[in-house]
């Protein structure tokens, strides 16, 4: 009998040896591959069948995580309400995906290679228009370029994300901090 008349397909193995991987990156960006076959409950000749190197592994990843941050923009709905609920819908929808987040903003892999830059350019796209639309409808900052806005997203998000792993940060508290600095900045106001 063939290894695939046992458990799952294949395409579900991968998907679990991709989680299993995301999870332990994101916990340990240097984690070997035999670490990581060990997280996934398989051995690193299986490991091997699915990923040829930690190269192909990270690429998969990445893949994973364009996937992950589209659905939480198409979820988040950003063209409803203003931009600022807009905006905190969406870190909200990035909590889930935002160790592997994280994991992959600190790769040196994400600026290689058209086709995966393609991925992130169409969700900097994205995001940059929700910080346009804000700016031109007065919500937001105009002395901020849209695509810094982006940018200090992506930091947030992964820096809230290592605060939560580390124990720094409620899991609970992660939109919450993440919205309020990103829209409020660090000044205190005088109704604060």
């Amino acid at each position: 009998m063939s290894h695939m008349g046992y458990g799952c397909p294949m395409a579900m193995d991968r998907d679990h040896v991709l989680r299993a991987a995301a999870a332990l990156l994101a916990r340990k960006s240097t984690s070997t591959m035999d670490e990581v076959a060990r997280a996934a409950g398989i051995g690193r000749a299986t490991l091997h069948r699915h990923f040829a190197g930690r190269d192909a592994l990270v690429r998969a990843l990445e893949q994973l995580g364009i996937q992950e941050f589209e659905a939480a923009i198409d979820r988040a709905r950003l063209d409803d309400d203003g931009a600022d609920e807009a905006l905190r819908r969406l870190i909200g929808e990035l909590q889930p995906a935002a160790d592997l987040l994280a994991f992959l903003y600190t790769e040196n892999q994400l600026f290689e290679g058209d086709e995966i830059n393609e991925g992130w350019a169409r969700l900097d796209a994205r995001v940059s228009d929700l910080f346009r639309r804000g700016q031109n409808e007065g919500e937001f900052r105009i002395d901020l370029t849209p695509a810094w806005l982006t940018e200090a997203l992506y930091a947030l998000v992964g820096s809230c994300a290592w605060a939560v792993m580390d124990g720094r940060v409620a899991k609970k508290d992660f939109q919450h901090m993440t919205a309020e600095l990103l829209l409020g900045g660090a000044v205190r106001r005088v109704d604060q």
